[in-house]
């Protein structure tokens, strides 16, 4: 069996642990997960010890109990717990952090040394930072999901919205069939893909859209549908486009548009991360979305103001 750390076990990483923790528990989830450790917040952590982590599903909650929850990298030391994966869900703007404690901890030459790690996180450029805390570039990987999940509290976790989670194809065949039958078991697709850049910036180019303009108006995803924004939304996937062109993953802004809209549609009703951010004074992830769509076309001498105004105006927002 596959022993999984979840570095950064927040409302996704909770989520991820709920689906890679197979199904053989009691009603009460008694029984613990022992392959899957989770490593976050302490509250969030002290309340999963005390009473399980309670995944709200909709139609029903699932509790589920879990022997490793740690609260630092002293407490993963302090353990018996040797990862053979461990997928990095934390927010974008805390990746650096993550990566000088990793650096000062040695677990990197220890307990981690043979660990594939796997960047569960939104935005691009995440894999340059991570690299700089000294990992073996064949040791990184990176995924992206499109499910939505809410932190409803210590311990609580609500889905919002399905989707696919999609991750490189570059783990052992081993890993692999571990994470497609657990994926499987729940409900939930996984995909493994060997063009993974162009679906990473495919998912770049949704989040540019609905999680700034979300942000700003405080609405849910649905108001990017509203016809008062379409011609907002037109020129952000317009930039979006002539940057992924430079990047040499060229698609059409039909093709784009229409992704964008589909999202929106589908998840009409969910709150982006960026809003949830927002509306709890915390700082966002716009500097890996919006603001990475602004660097790589000035590199490029790409004019894309919409992208420009949004990155500013949220930046903004974050100071309040």
């Amino acid at each position: 069996m596959t022993d999984i750390l979840i570095y950064g076990a927040g409302a996704i990483g909770s989520f991820l642990a709920y689906l890679l923790s197979g199904s053989a528990r009691n009603s009460t989830g008694e029984e613990g997960v022992k392959n899957v450790a989770l490593l976050g917040r302490e509250g969030h952590m002290r309340a999963i010890r005390e009473r399980g982590l309670h995944v709200d599903l909709g139609e029903k909650t699932e509790v589920l109990r879990f022997e490793h929850c740690f609260s630092s990298l002293d407490d993963l030391k302090a353990s018996d717990f040797c990862p053979d994966v461990v997928f990095v869900c934390v927010k974008t703007l805390s990746l650096p952090a993550l990566c000088q404690e990793l650096q000062e901890s040695s677990l990197l030459e220890e307990r981690l040394k043979r660990s594939l790690f796997i960047l569960l996180m939104n935005g691009m450029g995440n894999r340059e930072v991570f690299l700089e805390a000294g990992l073996h570039p064949a040791r990184l990987q990176e995924g992206i999901t499109s499910f939505g999940v809410l932190l409803a509290g210590e311990g609580k976790i609500e889905l919002k919205g399905r989707g696919k989670t999609v991750l490189q194809d570059g783990m052992g065949g081993e890993e692999k069939e571990f994470l497609a039958e657990r994926f499987s078991e729940k409900g939930f697709e996984i995909d493994f893909s060997s063009d993974f850049r162009r679906q990473q910036y495919q998912k770049l180019l949704v989040n540019a859209v609905i999680n700034p303009i979300t942000a700003l108006t405080r609405r849910q995803n649905g108001i990017i549908l509203s016809p008062a924004l379409k011609g907002t939304v037109q020129r952000v996937v317009a930039e979006a486009v002539a940057v992924a062109s430079a990047e040499g993953l060229a698609t059409s802004k039909e093709e784009a548009l229409g992704l964008v809209l589909s999202v929106a549609e589908k998840t009409a009703a969910n709150t982006s991360s960026m809003l949830q951010d927002v509306l709890r004074g915390r700082r966002t992830e716009i500097e890996a979305i919006n603001g990475y769509i602004v660097r790589r076309a000035r590199r490029h001498d790409i004019a894309a103001p919409v992208n420009e105004a949004l990155y500013a105006v949220v930046k903004k927002a974050e100071q309040f």
